[in-house]
């Protein structure tokens, strides 16, 4: 990674940290992260498909020379080896920027149970961030990284992507290897993705994943053929999707009516409605389904015995440190969380007939919900049905979190996969998502359909998997698009913003989420409504910052149409990428500066508005 991407990278989270200081729980140091960097850059192209983009690790995945401490000081250790999947992310060019905070010991679906503080959602910091996964997500969603891992084993690779407003991909178990993972339920548990686009969730996936035999729960992808591909045919759990992703009209289950739950929110049913309906025009059919099987695996989650499966993880260790009779101000006072402690301790009441019994019943419910998948080509559900405040979550922790599992305790038990893709937003800021489900092994079809509905091109063929060879997978470039335009946002026409859908009203197709030159400044302009930023060219002499954007291609006539519309003081200029292209882009004309507030240390309009 060039020194001028770094030094922005750094600059970003500088900027950002003071006003969201529970974001990371260790950074790695200037000289740390030139190292890497070095490093990388000693790499033949052919073996750094990931080269110039910079990750963050949610901090119950080992780093090498990192401390890992799940959010709890007292369980810190430094790994001398790395997690399977970010050695391999290493090895492919990946930066690493550092560690990120989350819900202790990754048990819960708020973002607020750590004892370093609960990271705010980037739209309006009133609200939860949504976890386990939280500073994974905010990190992304803010424009710190390119992307993040996570974990998700009851919705917390989901849910913080679908508040933030960005992408959230749960693999199939087993995919990703979960070595150098603090397990929570260790069975269940997955590393999952966060991204700003579907293009990198996809380069991220094809490096991340590969059978690990150190790991006795990672799982060869049963397309892979050991010793011979001749054979063309799939599993038959696969043939639905991978047929009809070139189908012009997909079958897509949702929840019957009356088994979706808002929970008081009133303006989420027509935010899911709007979703579905975006669906339709893209060719889909739209199918209610009884949404029974997978709601009621959902309660074994935490209402079964599989909370033992977390106190047989770190159990001793929270008693050890904090016994039961304790009070929550001594618990706190260990660093350990009380909601936290309390929901794990309780495994330990499970007993072995209770575990037989929930198997049983799981079994069951599979079933039921096979006979159900084999009905349709995927499912859509809301990732959640509703959102809360911090105050709110601190008041009712436990049932608000429960809340929020609705639609997402399921997945793994049921043995599915699952993509989480932003679905417009709250009129009070925060992030709203819907997730499209499938049968494991379905990832990359669910990464197409997300594409589509998210107007980028969608995923080439479905990676080749690591078995034999063990080398990172680099996917092809995007195929050139002949006789179209290139176009750069950078405010109210990012994804999530209020102008967003004049793009893809005119068929606009996202090409990548990236960085200009550092040779720009960046400005919050004053009385613009909806508000909007002025980007403009750093003069001689003067010091300018890498700005984030978005690029799209038009057809020359959407692009006529939409410059047209362009109001003063913005008109449409030509600015520098990162990487020395040119592209045409919003600019700023100077008198629009004056009463302007300066935002380039910020990194981006997505950034500022975050603060």
């Amino acid at each position: 990674m060039p020194d001028h991407l770094i030094a922005s990278t750094l600059a970003r989270c500088d900027a950002y940290e003071p006003r969201d200081p529970a974001v990371w729980l260790h950074r790695l140091s200037p000289s740390e992260i030139h190292a890497h960097a070095e490093r990388i850059a000693s790499l033949a192209p052919a073996a750094a498909p990931l080269r110039g983009l910079a990750f963050a690790i949610k901090d119950n995945i080992d780093l090498a020379g990192a401390p890992t401490t799940a959010a709890c000081p007292d369980f810190a250790y430094t790994p001398a080896e790395s997690a399977h999947v970010v050695a391999r992310l290493l090895a492919a060019g990946a930066l690493p920027v550092g560690k990120t905070n989350l819900d202790q010991f990754a048990t819960g679906l708020v973002g607020t149970r750590s004892p370093h503080g609960a990271p705010r959602n980037v739209f309006n910091s009133d609200y939860i961030s949504g976890g386990s996964s939280s500073g994974s997500a905010v990190a992304v969603a803010a424009g710190l990284v390119d992307f993040a891992l996570g974990t998700d084993t009851a919705g917390s690779g989901r849910v913080p992507a679908a508040f933030n407003q960005i992408i959230g991909l749960k693999p199939t178990r087993g995919r990703l290897s979960t070595r150098g993972v603090v397990p929570a339920c260790r069975s269940l548990d997955c590393v999952s993705i966060f991204t700003r686009d579907i293009a990198t969730a996809t380069r991220v996936l094809a490096v991340a994943e590969g059978y690990d035999p150190a790991d006795p729960f990672s799982r060869p992808n049963p397309s892979c053929h050991l010793i011979s591909d001749k054979s063309s045919s799939r599993p038959p759990s696969q043939s639905n999707l991978l047929g009809y992703f070139t189908s012009d009209h997909p079958r897509l289950g949702v929840p019957r009516a009356d088994q979706l739950e808002w929970f008081g929110n009133t303006e989420s049913p027509a935010l899911f409605a709007a979703a579905l309906d975006r669906l339709r025009t893209l060719g889909a059919e739209i199918i209610e389904v009884d949404f029974a099987p997978f709601l009621d695996a959902a309660r074994l989650l935490y209402e079964g015995p599989w909370t033992a499966e977390r106190y047989a993880a770190v159990g001793d260790f929270i008693e050890r440190h904090s016994p039961p009779t304790a009070s929550a101000e001594a618990a706190l006072a260990t660093g350990l969380d009380p909601t936290v402690s309390k929901i794990i301790l309780g495994g330990h009441a499970a007993s072995a007939v209770d575990a037989f019994r929930a198997t049983y019943r799981l079994a069951e419910l599979r079933r039921a919900a096979d006979a159900v998948l084999a009905t349709v080509d995927a499912l859509v559900a809301p990732t959640a049905g509703t959102i809360y405040t911090v105050a709110q979550i601190e008041a009712d922790p436990v049932r608000l979190n429960s809340n929020l599992g609705r639609y997402n305790n399921f997945m793994n038990l049921l043995d599915l996969c699952g993509l989480t893709v932003p679905a417009g937003r709250y009129s009070f800021g925060p992030g709203f998502g819907i997730t499209l489900i499938a049968p494991a092994w379905q990832d990359h079809a669910l990464l197409t359909l997300g594409a589509r509905y998210l107007g980028e091109t969608p995923p080439a063929s479905d990676p080749i998997c690591h078995l034999i060879s063990d080398k990172p997978f680099a996917p092809p470039p995007p195929p050139a698009v002949v006789a179209e335009i290139t176009l750069a946002v950078c405010g109210a026409h990012l994804r999530g913003q209020p102008l967003h859908h004049q793009l893809t009203t005119l068929g606009a197709r996202f090409v990548a989420a990236t960085v200009t030159a550092p040779v720009y400044r960046l400005y919050a302009l004053a009385n613009t409504t909806p508000p909007k930023p002025g980007l403009v060219r750093a003069a001689p002499g003067e010091a300018g910052a890498a700005i984030a954007i978005e690029t799209y291609s038009l057809s020359p006539d959407a692009f006529g149409r939409f410059t047209a519309a362009v109001p003063p003081p913005l008109a449409i200029g030509n600015v520098e990428l990162n990487d020395g292209t040119w592209v045409k882009s919003f600019l700023c004309e100077p008198h629009a500066l004056r009463g302007a507030t300066d935002i380039t240390s910020f990194g981006g309009w997505t950034a500022w508005l975050g603060a």
